[in-house]
């Protein structure tokens, strides 16, 4: 049986990171393995790390208001790249309309805070049967 491999990002100068560590441990907790960038990274260095390291998804992590930027720019480099294969979901403080238009650009589900680890998981799992 195949571990999920799973990147969790912070891109752009968003600093705050205990939830996606959070998220981090939780989902290597539940089994799978995962690659924490750290904060402050750039889009590209997020899906460069992700198609060098063959992960499943990227998980990005947005509390700075930087979404609408971030989120697109990533899908685009995935595109480019020939790694659409690579899902990408992501979680914080993300306005509801936002989120339907993240969801027209491909962007799976979006967690706002409150979101329990099990309900990540419990995602990523229906996502990618064994």
């Amino acid at each position: 049986m195949k571990k999920l491999r799973i990147l969790i990002a912070k891109v752009g100068l968003d600093g705050h990171d205990r939830g996606a560590k959070s998220v981090a441990v939780g989902l290597r907790d539940a089994g799978m393995e995962v690659i924490y960038t750290g904060i402050r990274q750039t889009a590209e260095s997020v899906v460069s790390v992700a198609v060098q390291e063959d992960v499943d998804a990227i998980g990005i992590s947005s509390l700075a208001g930087a979404h609408m930027t971030m989120f697109p720019k990533v899908m685009r480099l995935l595109e480019e790249k020939g790694a659409r294969d690579i899902m990408v979901f992501g979680g914080g403080i993300i306005p509801r309309d936002d989120i339907v238009e993240l969801k027209k650009i491909g962007v799976g589900k979006l967690f706002l805070p409150g979101t329990k680890i099990s309900d990540v998981v419990a995602y990523l799992n229906e996502a990618f049967p064994n």
